[in-house]
């Protein structure tokens, strides 16, 4: 299990990222949360198997089909025990 802290930048508001995000990681498996941030960017915990938060890392890079994404940060942190996947406000 490994878990990631991400923070996605460029036009990523206003164009389904949170829920395309949540349905990406619902079918690989993967747990955490998805929010929108007071600067524009998206934030996210993803916690999983290594290969499926990988595979939802890679498809943050491109997003859905109106984002514009043009940085993806990304943090390791320990694994916690996230279950599901959720939208916060």
């Amino acid at each position: 299990m490994i878990r990631r802290h991400v923070v996605v930048s460029g036009r990523v508001q206003g164009v389904f990222y949170r829920a395309s995000l949540e349905r990406e990681a619902h079918a690989a498996g993967v747990a955490g949360w998805v929010r929108n941030r007071d600067d524009g960017t998206v934030e996210a915990v993803l916690e999983g198997e290594r290969a499926a938060v990988e595979r939802v890392l890679a498809w943050c890079h491109q997003g859905p089909p109106r984002a514009d994404v043009t940085d993806v940060a990304v943090d390791v942190e320990e694994p916690v025990g996230e279950t599901g996947f959720t939208t916060r406000g």
